[in-house]
């Protein structure tokens, strides 16, 4: 059986019985039928529909965060948020996804010559908890709105989040088997993938989990698209707006309690502004609410697993003992973390050269450019990174010297319907979102005619 349980109390909310080997064939089979149908629909119908679930996500939403916040200890008002995001990308590819789709006529030596971008058919998506509709939604929406059908492996600790992303679905009225959630483990995804009637897999998580399964998906010859780790720097120089990099500091590393891959967790603070920073920070710390993630009031809530806190406080104890300072927080108890930061961090300690999943920062100082970006860099994931200064000129000349995915001046690292999100190294490969994510499950199909 595959257990939701709320980590703010320990208390079991609902068991699923895994789908049986014959369970999933007939899902599969369902899903290939499914795309028989709707890869000959209108992009005008398929516009209709997101626009429909949009709809349905909305009129939903206090309903859908609740369950959110029960099963993953997410601050409601966080949860609902989610979900009026997902209801924004779904808007974005119902309005744009036609035009980012359209023909692409090409000047040849041929009469005529174009380019279409034909649906692939059947996409498996594994999906994380931390934000267990947002990380769905923003595969699904644009891989739906160019005529793929989905199946959904969610996290074991969200499947009544996973139901409920199904039936609001089936509420705005898809066609049956458009859109699936599939109630295993991990053990089922391998023989998944293998099917040959899935056609590419996107999976967001972790390293080995995306190594595994683009292993597979190699091995048939398949698409897949990774959106793994990050540990990124939060760079602030010293003529920066330090009270504009605190406040966005905190959004940047505590919102989701921290558990967010593009969160910023190492902060780079040039030593002229570091104190400064500091004192400012630890008072802005001091006044985070911490409680029930039902509460309208409560900005920190519980990581969404016991294991993962007990992991943070391992990850902080060796910190400690290789001379890490801690400022303030480093306290657990059962699944929730104190809000946290660490100063005196070398490299070789784990909260810098790990990814840390949860409420805690770690602090390093600089004297020059140079070496902050050799900082930021000194890392195996390159997801994204944030660098707070008044000089947007010079900001602008270092963007290629970071290897990262992403490079946000003055604002924190953020995915946004308009733009490519994904990282390179082992942050992973391939994009979602904007013109370029509804393009990586497509058929880039030339057509040459001659009279």
């Amino acid at each position: 059986m595959i257990q939701s349980i709320n980590p703010y109390n320990n208390q079991l909310i609902k068991e699923f019985e895994e789908l049986s080997e014959a369970d999933i064939a007939a899902k599969i089979a369902l899903a290939q039928d499914a795309f028989e149908y709707w890869k000959q629909t209108t992009f005008d119908e398929r516009s209709g529909l997101l626009h429909s679930l949009a709809d349905v996500l909305i009129e939903q939403k206090e309903a859908y965060g609740k369950i959110m916040a029960l099963e993953v200890g997410k601050p409601i008002k966080q949860a609902i948020a989610e979900i009026e995001k997902c209801a924004w990308v779904c808007n974005y590819y119902a309005e744009n996804g036609a035009d980012f789709l359209r023909d692409e006529l090409i000047s040849t030596d041929a009469d005529k010559s174009y380019v279409k971008h034909e649906p692939l058919g059947v996409l498996l998506a594994v999906m994380p908890w931390n934000y267990p509709f947002w990380q769905v939604f923003r595969f699904a929406a644009p891989a739906i709105m160019a005529g793929n059908v989905g199946l959904l492996k969610h996290a074991s600790n969200v499947m009544m989040s996973a139901g409920n992303i199904e039936a609001c679905f089936t509420e705005a009225g898809f066609p049956k088997g458009v859109f699936q959630n599939l109630i295993i483990s991990s053990n089922s995804v391998a023989a998944i993938i293998e099917d040959e009637r899935i056609k590419a897999v996107t999976l967001t998580g972790s390293k080995p989990a995306g190594s595994a399964v683009a292993s597979t998906a190699a091995k048939k010859i398949k698409k897949s698209v990774l959106e793994l780790g990050g540990s990124n720097a939060f760079i602030v120089l010293h003529d920066a707006d330090i009270d504009k990099a605190v406040e966005t500091g905190i959004n940047a590393r505590y919102q989701n309690t921290g558990q967010s891959c593009i969160a910023a967790k190492r902060f780079l603070l040039q030593k002229d502004i570091a104190e400064e920073f500091l004192n400012k920070f630890l008072k802005k710390v001091e006044t985070l609410k911490s409680g029930n993630p039902l509460d309208e009031d409560t900005y920190i809530g519980t990581l969404a697993r016991e294991d993962l806190a007990i992991e943070l406080e391992k990850q902080l104890k060796a910190s400690v003992d290789k001379g890490a300072k801690v400022l303030i927080g480093g306290k657990r108890c059962g699944a929730y973390f104190e809000p946290t930061v660490v100063t005196d961090v070398k490299e070789d300690m784990p909260v810098f050269s790990e990814e840390t999943f949860g409420p805690l920062v770690a602090v390093v100082t600089f004297d020059t450019i140079e070496e902050a970006v050799e900082l930021s860099n000194n890392s195996k994931f390159g997801l994204g990174v944030t660098l707070f200064t008044s000089d947007i000129t010079n900001a602008e000349a270092l963007v290629h010297r970071f290897d990262e995915g992403a490079v946000f001046i003055n604002e924190l690292v953020k995915s946004d319907p308009r733009l490519p999100f994904g990282g390179v190294k082992t942050s992973g490969f391939g994009r979602e979102l904007s013109h370029h994510g509804i393009k990586e499950f497509v058929n880039v199909k030339t057509v040459f005619i001659n009279k």
